[in-house]
């Protein structure tokens, strides 16, 4: 009896063996699930509402918020936008993720002066961003408009209004490519390029009806803080017809930008635009056109 109490443990071995066997591979199974599943994570900027996602991963999501002008500056957007006038910038962007690494969006925005809904300049963009280990680059087509094409309102006396300097402004399109370099986990650098064209209403003091324009930004930031300078440059269009002035004048200018992230969802903002400018615009009543009249700011914007 006792040798066969002791030979039990012997005969059940290979039962046991197989029982190890069999839960290693229930274990590496769902290990693999796991990785699996975490590979196909997309991830979602924030403040972004995830609408759909599908079985490979990819997810469609909508973004909604209220631009500042830093903010806007941060974006290399290539109109410019004066401190003194800016009131309200409302953007809303839908992005769906492609593949790994590629998304695609489209986006609009308005932007409103103080007590003036009319007229507003509208802004559309649609472009493809790919971000890899480290670095993204991306490329988009935007356009922007007055809807009513009226003069654009001057709410300060002598102040030229806001985009980019021109009361005249009607419309204007570009191509956009932005690039960023992760240096570490809390830091970066980002690059921006614009070019474009804007048209003008007619009868304008310029005498010009189209003006080729050029924007190129560099940003660097280390966590709650970010640094930006923008150059931007306009000439008249070399086709066309009966332009005042020669396909050689330019005007160029250059904005510098601080931001400081505060702990609180907040942020404070100071700067100037217009801190170097070359290039001599036309004298009116209200100041000359284009104005490029170097304008200091300081800006506080809070999350709620």
């Amino acid at each position: 009896m006792r040798r066969l109490l002791l030979s039990l443990p012997i005969l059940f071995m290979p039962l046991i063996a197989a029982g190890q066997s069999s839960t290693n591979d229930m274990h590496g199974a769902a290990k693999r699930s796991l990785k699996q599943q975490v590979d196909q994570v997309v991830q979602v900027d924030a403040g972004a509402l995830p609408l759909w996602r599908g079985a490979d991963g990819s997810m469609l999501t909508l973004k909604a918020e209220n631009d500042t002008l830093a903010a806007i500056q941060r974006s290399d957007a290539p109109m410019v936008f004066r401190a003194a006038d800016a009131a309200k910038t409302r953007s809303t962007d839908l992005e769906y993720g492609l593949s790994q690494g590629l998304r695609a969006h489209a986006g609009f925005s308005e932007h409103s002066w103080i007590n003036n809904r009319v007229p507003r300049v509208i802004g559309s963009e649609v472009g493809a961003t790919y971000s890899g280990s480290g670095y993204s680059i991306g490329l988009s087509v935007g356009a922007n408009g007055t809807p009513n094409s009226a003069t654009l309102p001057r709410l300060l006396p002598g102040m030229a209004p806001s985009v980019n300097g021109l009361s005249s402004f009607d419309s204007s399109t570009q191509l956009n490519a932005r690039g960023r370099l992760a240096l570490d986990s809390k830091s970066g650098i980002d690059v921006g390029a614009s070019v474009g064209r804007i048209r003008l209403l007619s009868g304008n003091v310029l005498g010009l009806s189209t003006l080729d324009q050029k924007a190129l930004s560099f940003g660097v930031d280390r966590g709650p803080l970010r640094g930006t300078i923008v150059g931007r440059s306009m000439q008249p269009d070399a086709g066309n017809p009966g332009a005042s002035y020669s396909p050689d004048k330019r005007w160029r200018s250059i904005d510098l930008g601080v931001t400081w992230r505060l702990p609180w969802q907040g942020e404070l903002s100071i700067g100037a635009q217009n801190v170097w400018s070359s290039g001599t615009g036309v004298n009116t009543p209200a100041g000359p056109e284009p104005d490029q009249s170097r304008t200091p700011y300081v800006q506080y914007h809070q999350d709620l």
